[in-house]
């Protein structure tokens, strides 16, 4: 019977190298895989204008007009400058790559470091909201966010260690199904509306407590965090220009158009929510009790008030609402889950980041960076309780950081494109207008940087800032390593193979039986020019014994014995090797080890570990190569036929 492989079942069946362009992505399903992020953000990003302006009471929540306009015009000039990059790198990396050629490789690490921190940032609050939206809809779930969390980063996980083309599939209906459902949402309040019918927020009579005062510059500063705060909006904007490479041919038009499109359905669904917000009056609050409201009491996200007023008795259509936007804001985190192992990739083969993070898993995924990214962020779930309020404050920051440095690289990559005598006239015009682009964005996002750092730092911005400098330092120094290797390594362009003037092989025995025979078959193998055994007693009886079954069965090589009063064998071991690669007739000592291969995990604890011992100390040994001999028991022989690995024990 075909024993059932696990893995198979969850993730699928390996494919081949030569089907990697059937993984490339049609711009329908490439909308929900790397547009999820921004495209949820407008669930939450009013609300996160309305929390923080409710500081200062009710009168301050007109403020939240003039914040969204400004959040509205940023991202279309963002999103106008990221079409430039696509169309100028469609090989992605987007602000890593960008920075790397054109600002040089300090600006490159620290794009990198800030969207690396975004993006486990992405996985982290997109889950959390989506599991917000889930318990505003059902209050008796509040207490095991934490756990829902979780369980829901697994399973992003596994979908997108299937494969991008088959998770997308999956992502596409909650992103597409939330995009129809807010449209529906806008129409039937329109209607509702221009029948003369009067539709207020189930929070609108309830006060809102101010924490102070905010005249002259306090006014100035809180204006100024809501609208960082509502910049949560422009997340994941970057990740198309990132991911270029994944799209269909012609990539760089593809991934501009899926770009646009992207634009258009955040900037109506985002002004449409924040309208509909102060329409109805819609009042939240960071604490129950600025509301009037006992402590702990469950309250409604922003998006869920506004879809309750406007369905009104048709419960059916809230419940959709609440459910594709905990749909939508769960797989946003596939945003991060795309961008963060190309990048790794990336980073990885320009040697800033560990290799396996360069290689394609068997489903042609960077499958080691997805389980990286999911550890990453479920431990900043874990350390902050799944508490959207705290998780926010550490976000974004990454976002304009990468930003700034993306159409600062873009700009200095048109001007040199101006001062090349091969860029045709008539392209000159074009360049021109690209280069304003992205100078525009370019300011913009680094006046809006400040802004984000200036009133979010002393909220918990400040682990971002630590982050990012540890992360930039971390990759540089896997880089230094890297050349340290390189050059240790290396070697002229006549250097030749040489054989070792004197190649001594010890063969490690315990006893004379069948592993023992079968090691030093394979020691003789490798014609050597002196072939000993060796073995440790712990007394002279022991030492006897083996001896007369050694010349008994006279393997055809001196047996030397180690005396072990202590009853230690790796230390005497050990010892013999060293002093053997000490002397200068040594020009090459192997150490021939036999380990029984057994087919359980309980057989294992049964021998001992002497050989995995000696073997991590000889590791470290100059002039010694370490060889192990397996030899499989009846039931690893069992376990190979079943199509189960064995594990190796000393005998």
């Amino acid at each position: 019977m075909r024993r059932i492989n696990a893995k198979r079942v969850l993730v699928g069946e390996p494919l081949d190298t030569a089907r990697l362009g059937e993984t490339l992505l049609p711009k329908r399903l490439a909308l929900p895989i790397f547009c999820s992020d921004p495209l949820s953000s407008v669930a939450y990003a009013t609300e996160e204008i309305l929390l923080i302006l409710a500081l200062g009471g009710v009168a301050l929540l007109h403020l939240t007009w003039y914040a969204a306009a400004a959040i509205v015009f940023l991202l279309v000039v963002v999103i106008a400058s990221y079409r430039q990059t696509c169309h100028a790198y469609p090989g992605g990396g987007g602000a890593y790559v960008v920075s790397a050629e054109n600002l040089g490789q300090t600006a490159a690490l620290t794009a990198a470091s800030a969207l690396l921190v975004d993006y486990v940032m992405t996985v982290a609050v997109s889950v959390v909201s989506g599991v917000s939206a889930i318990t505003s809809a059902v209050p008796a779930l509040s207490d095991h966010e934490v756990v829902m969390s979780v369980g829901f980063v697994a399973l992003l996980t596994l979908m997108n260690l299937r494969g991008v083309r088959e998770s997308g599939r999956v992502f596409a209906i909650p992103t597409y199904g939330f995009v129809l459902v807010i449209y529906l949402m806008f129409a039937v309040a329109a209607v509702r509306i221009g029948t003369g019918q009067t539709i207020r927020a189930e929070s609108a009579d309830l006060p809102i407590t101010a924490e102070g005062t905010y005249t002259g510059l306090a006014l100035v500063l809180l204006a100024m965090r809501a609208f960082a705060s509502g910049c949560t909006a422009l997340t994941g904007v970057e990740a198309i220009s990132n991911g270029v490479p994944a799209f269909r041919k012609p990539k760089a038009r593809n991934a501009a158009t899926t770009l646009a499109a992207m634009g258009f359905l955040s900037v109506t669904m985002f002004a449409g929510i924040t309208a509909l917000a102060m329409s109805y009056e819609v009042h939240v609050a960071a604490d129950p009790t600025e509301l009037g409201l006992p402590p702990g009491t469950p309250t409604s996200t922003a998006l869920a008030q506004i879809g309750r007023a406007t369905f009104g008795s048709w419960h059916f259509l809230f419940y959709l609402l609440q459910a594709v936007t905990a749909g939508v804001l769960i797989l946003a985190a596939n945003t991060a889950f795309n961008g963060f192992p190309m990048l790794a990739s990336i980073l990885a083969r320009d040697r800033y980041a560990p290799r396996q993070l360069y290689n394609r898993g068997d489903r042609l995924v960077y499958s080691n960076g997805v389980v990286l990214l999911a550890l990453a962020a479920v431990a900043l779930i874990v350390a902050f309780d799944a508490e959207l309020t705290r998780l926010i404050q550490l976000y974004i920051i990454g976002v304009f950081v990468s930003f700034t440095l993306s159409q600062s690289g873009m700009v200095r990559h048109w001007r040199k494109a101006l001062a090349s005598p091969a860029t045709p006239r008539e392209e000159r015009v074009h360049v021109h207008r690209r280069l304003a682009i992205n100078a525009v964005g370019a300011a913009l996002t680094a006046l809006v940087l400040v802004i984000v750092l200036v009133t979010k730092f002393t909220h918990g911005a400040w682990l971002v800032v630590i982050a990012m400098p540890l992360l930039f330092l971390g990759m540089k120094g896997v880089r230094r390593h890297y050349d340290q290797v390189a050059r240790q390594v290396g070697v002229t362009p006549d250097a030749r193979p040489r054989r070792p003037a004197r190649h001594h092989v010890l063969v490690l025995v315990a006893a004379v039986h069948a592993p023992t025979l079968k090691a030093i078959g394979y020691a003789q193998g490798l014609r050597p020019d002196t072939l000993t055994a060796v073995t440790v007693a712990a007394d002279e009886a022991e030492a006897a014994r083996l001896r007369a079954a050694w010349e008994e069965h006279d393997p055809g090589l001196p047996l030397k014995i180690l005396h072990s009063p202590y009853r230690e064998v790796v230390g005497p071991v050990l010892a013999h090797v060293e002093e053997l690669a000490a002397e200068p007739a040594t020009d090459m000592l192997s150490v021939v080890i036999p380990e029984y291969v057994v087919g359980h995990w309980w057989e294992q604890p049964l021998h001992n570990q002497n050989a995995l011992r000696l073997k991590a100390r000889l590791l470290f040994t100059p002039g010694v190569a370490v060889i192990d001999v397996p030899y499989l028991l009846e039931s690893a022989k069992a376990a190979k036929a079943a199509g189960r690995d064995g594990q190796a024990v000393s005998s």
